[in-house]
This record gives C-alpha cells, structure tokens and sequence, in this order.
C-alpha cells in the first residue's frame, strides 16, 4: 500500500470534510483484531458438515459483544440476534465451509490443515474466500454493536454451513430459522470476486447467479464381444451421440435472449479394451436462470436421450434413465429496489467509482433459498473486490477454488465492512 494511495483513500475525506468518515475511524482501532482473527480463521479450515470449531469461534464472537446466539440449527448453523428497538429485521448472512485441496500460496499464515474423506487425507483450504467473508461479517457485527444509537431495529446474523456442497441454507431453512426467529425484511450477504480490484464492489439486480442442478443419465446397451460390434447395441455409442445432441438443446431450443448451460463432466463405462458394455453413464451439470428454461431442458433432455435410443434399436424396457434430484440450489436473484438502495449507499460510502455493474454468471450459491421461500423475503448477494493492483497489472488473478487465491486483507475488509454497516444503518435509521 503506497503512500500516496493512503492518502487519497483516507485522508482525503478528512481534508474535505473536517472529519474522517466515522467507519474509518472506528476501523482503524479494529482493524489489527480483525486481521489476526482473518488469519486464524484461514490457518484453520473445515470442511462442509464438519464447521464444529469454525461456528463456535463465530458464536462466542457474537455473544461476547451483546448478541443472543443460537447453534446447532441446521448442522453446525448459528444464529445471531441483536434486538435494538423498533425497526426492520435484516438477515445478514456468512457461509463457513472450506474445500478439499492443498493450499500453494505460500502465505506465512498459509493452511497446513489436512482432513479425512472418504478414507483419504485431503489437503484443506478457505480458497473460495469464506474467511473473508466471516471476518467481513464479525467487523460489522463489532461496529452494529458498538453503534446502536444509530440505527433501530433487529439484526439476524447467519452462521451458514455447508454452503459449498449447496446444502446449508436449506438444511438451516429446514430447522425452522424462520419459524423460530422470524422472517426478515430483507437478506443481505456478500461473495469475494477474483477479479475485482479490492476497494470496490461489484453488484446488479434481477438474476446474477444461476440454478444448478447436477443430472444423471444411465445408458443401457447389449454387450458383446468388441470384435463382433454387430451383435452389440453399443451404449458407449449411444452415450457419446447422445453427449453431441446435448449441445444443441442451448444452441437451438432456447431463445438467444436466454441463457443455460450444459455441460458433461464425466463419461464412465466399460471395463477393457476388446469388451463393449451394456451400461455408460453420463454425469452433467445443468445451469438456468429461469424455472420455464430449466423445466424445458430437463424434458429435452429426456427427450434426445430417448429418441437417440430408440433409433439405436434400443427395446422399451433398456431406455436411457435420466436422474434429476429434487435438491437443487435455486438462482439468486437480486432485488431491483433493495439492489438500488445498496448501489446508492455504497457509492456514497466508497465512492460511486468503486460500485461497479457486475455481469451474471453461472456459478451457484446457495444464499439464493433464503429469498426463495414463500415468505418472497427481498434478498442481495454482491460481489466483494479482492484483487490488489500490483495483481491486477500481472494478469495473474487465480480463480475461485484455486489452491492459489487468496484476498488482500486490509482493504477488503475495510470496503465490505464500511459498504454493509453504512446499507444496515440506512435500512433502520433511528
């Protein structure tokens, strides 16, 4: 961090204005906790259903400065409420979990952590940014406690877990967080973005995250002998047809104006060389915006499984199974009035130059259930930059999930907690 940039970003108000903008100054005493808990945080990942350690730091966290917690709902999901007055009720979520892979940043707080799978020892590591975001979440839980005069109202902090195998939100909606604690008037939360710069924040309405749906298909064949291909229906053949035609269900089934994806991540079948099976199976990961388009690819796809069977030769009783699970994470949809709120008080806050319109992807993240029951609750989940400059001239910018990510501390901590007390207070002013 360059002098002259210290003193664009924090002396600048104060020449302007006579006083530092209260956030900064409060951060600038917090700041040193907050980075030490940061890294405790990522030198001590857990993996998804496995948050124990995790959510009980969290938890002591939030009841040593006034907050009634709640663990154990939904696995190791914690709540905590701050009753202030009369006012909204706003969740404010953060997901806990991390993912099984070695960390190679090198950091000096680097992850050593290793966990047991499936029999096997993983490596262990916050590479999707989950550290942050709970230290981002415990900073503006520290200054809505200390700041009460500010604002009225109930603050409902949400310690998720699971949130990388798509099942937190559910499994804590499933406890009754809802029927327990009340349904909010409004649910915020925030990811870590790899490629925008720290300082700033990336935000759109309407749908900024896709459903995402992982689907089976079983395709049956007859075997035979790999030299007598005639007395085969070759399922391998059938699977990798059926792989093809796949594509155009994007390409000629939906409207340009529309998007999707799918994709097929694994082809496993057969067993040796000179054998062919009489099953494949095909592995896909399907993503949608809409229920209309994901309801018309999941019958297309039944649709060109079968008729490339039928066409095969394929008897009624050896067509294609297409295996669609009931559980699913829905798309996040960003609330048009909530997200212009955010965007108003966030370029007031940060400056109107570091808000930035961030396009809709196609990743998953199961924030989007809590805006997805019938309660209809108005819900925004923005992109938090991460990225420092002397990265973001390298082009090197390690994706999420990369055992290379890693975010810049100070400032990004300093934007996500300033942009979502400031959003807090402006939701339940006094």
């Amino acid at each position: 961090m360059t002098a002259i940039w210290m003193i664009v970003r924090y002396m600048l108000p104060l020449l302007l204005t006579g006083q530092p903008h209260p956030v900064d100054s409060y951060l600038d005493e917090e700041m040193p906790y907050l980075h030490e808990f940061y890294k405790s945080l990522h030198q001590h990942p857990e993996l998804s259903l496995m948050e124990e350690q995790t959510s009980e730091k969290l938890a002591a966290e939030l009841e040593s400065i006034g907050y009634t917690v709640t663990r154990g709902v939904g696995g190791y999901g914690i709540v905590g409420i701050l009753e202030n007055g009369d006012g909204p009720q706003i969740l404010y979520r953060t997901d806990m979990d991390a993912l099984p892979m070695p960390e190679k940043t090198d950091l000096p707080y680097a992850s050593q952590v290793t966990t047991m799978v499936n029999g096997s020892e993983v490596g262990t590591m916050h590479s999707c940014g989950h550290d942050m975001h709970m230290t981002t979440w415990v900073g503006t839980a520290r200054y809505m406690a200390a700041n009460k005069d500010k604002w009225s109202g109930t603050l409902m902090l949400i310690g998720q877990p699971a949130e990388e195998i798509g099942q937190g939100a559910k499994m804590m909606l499933d406890a009754g967080l809802y029927d327990k604690f009340g349904v909010p008037d409004y649910g915020l939360g925030l990811h870590c973005n790899p490629t925008i710069p720290t300082g700033q924040i990336g935000i759109a309405d309407g749908y900024t995250m896709a459903n995402t749906e992982s689907i089976d298909i079983k395709v049956y064949g007859v075997g035979a002998h790999g030299a007598s291909p005639h007395m085969s229906i070759d399922p391998i053949v059938i699977a990798s047809m059926i792989v093809m035609d796949l594509q155009t269900i994007v390409s000629r089934n939906l409207k340009p104006t529309e998007s999707a994806v799918i994709t097929v991540g694994a082809i496993k079948g057969g067993t040796k060389h000179n054998i062919i099976p009489d099953e494949v199976g095909l592995q896909l990961t399907v993503r949608t915006y809409t229920e209309e388009v994901r309801q018309m690819i999941h019958r297309r796809i039944k649709e060109v499984s079968r008729g490339i069977a039928i066409a095969a030769g394929l008897p009624e009783d050896k067509m294609p199974e297409v295996i669609i699970p009931d559980v699913f994470t829905p798309a996040n949809y960003n609330e048009p009035a909530l997200t212009a709120t955010i965007q108003e008080v966030a370029s007031k806050a940060i400056g109107v130059e570091n808000v930035v319109y961030a396009e809709p992807q196609m990743v998953g993240e199961d924030f989007a259930r809590y805006g997805s029951t019938e309660d209809k609750v108005p819900t925004v989940l923005y992109w938090l930059g991460t990225v420092p400059q002397e990265r973001m001239e390298s082009h090197d910018l390690p994706g999420l999930h990369s055992p290379f990510y890693y975010p810049e501390i100070e400032t990004t901590l300093r934007t996500g907690i300033k942009v979502n007390t400031e959003v807090l207070i402006d939701l339940m002013k006094k």
